[in-house]
């Protein structure tokens, strides 16, 4: 796919020699991208540092006992700022299209939240009664933000005029947002704190086609501290895990985001563990419900 498969930042797992285009399952599309950041920028530094990582991970899975680097991880050119939040947008939904219309699944590695937005529209336009599944700290659903509403903080507002969604670890909002929540959907930090059974109750309200964001700041600050805005009580990573697995096995995964890593240079292992949840998003995709 020329002007789309050059100059990558790196592979993906280390894989050399790269796949063909037509022996390739998934497209890992870097997004560099932090230009709405309100706090601590750095998040454009995010996509190189989660290849950076994947390239010293064991590439066996062990809960599925499959190697999903064999059905083909191939890794795009960037996609970073286009001049200005809305025309940034633009560019990712343009490019994440390209690749769903050669049938590929997109794994989008962000870069700020807001790069979201495109790769959603590109999902739903091609697949009818898409549904959205956002893990985050924060809920992102501001009108506009600082002028904008490109802004990161508006990210799911603009979501939610695509397709439904379904929220969960959130524990920050503004009170506006709050006003603005359906709260049969939003299962918050709070929540979901001890409750074993929420997995089930989250697959409940998702269609068939399901597209999963996950902002990293859901994680605890324990364990993943490398992000702009870290907020104190957020899941772990096997309850992280546990949600997916429970959707992929009932609704079909078909598209995937993982977005705001802030890399720091002193900590090195939150960026192996976002390019290890990359890795177990393509083994539950390849097992999950009507894989092939």
């Amino acid at each position: 796919m020329p002007g789309l498969l050059h100059d990558a930042p790196g592979a993906f797992g280390g894989i050399d020699p790269a796949p063909a285009f037509a022996d390739a399952r998934f497209i890992v599309l870097p997004l560099p991208y932090d230009g709405t950041a309100t706090w601590q920028k750095g998040a454009a530094r995010g996509p190189a540092a989660i290849l950076a990582a994947s390239a010293n991970m064991e590439l066996f899975d062990i809960e599925t006992g499959t190697e999903p680097w064999r059905s083909g991880i191939l890794t795009a050119a960037p996609v970073g700022d286009a001049g200005d939040p809305e025309s940034t947008v633009d560019a990712v939904a343009a490019a994440a299209g390209r690749f769903l219309d050669g049938g590929k699944f997109v794994l989008g590695l962000g870069g700020e939240h807001s790069v979201t937005a495109g790769l959603v529209r590109a999902h739903a336009e091609r697949i009818p009664g898409l549904s959205v599944l956002q893990f985050d700290a924060h809920c992102d659903r501001r009108e506009s933000y600082e002028g904008s509403p490109w802004n990161h903080a508006c990210v799911m507002a603009r979501v939610a005029e695509i397709c439904p969604c379904v929220q969960v670890g959130i524990r920050s909002m503004d009170v506006s947002e709050s006003a603005l929540l359906d709260s049969g959907r939003i299962f918050t930090a709070s929540r979901i704190a001890g409750d074993s059974s929420f997995a089930s109750d989250v697959a409940d309200l998702l269609t068939d086609d399901v597209y999963v964001t996950v902002d990293l700041d859901v994680l605890d600050p324990g364990i993943m501290p490398s992000t702009g805005t870290p907020e104190p009580g957020g899941m772990d990573w096997w309850q992280l895990l546990s949600v997916l697995r429970r959707v992929s096995r009932r609704r079909r995964i078909v598209g995937c985001d993982i977005v705001e890593l802030m890399p720091r240079d002193c900590d090195r292992a939150p960026d192996f563990l976002a390019a290890r949840l990359a890795y177990q998003v393509m083994a539950y995709v390849l097992t999950g419900k009507e894989s092939t």
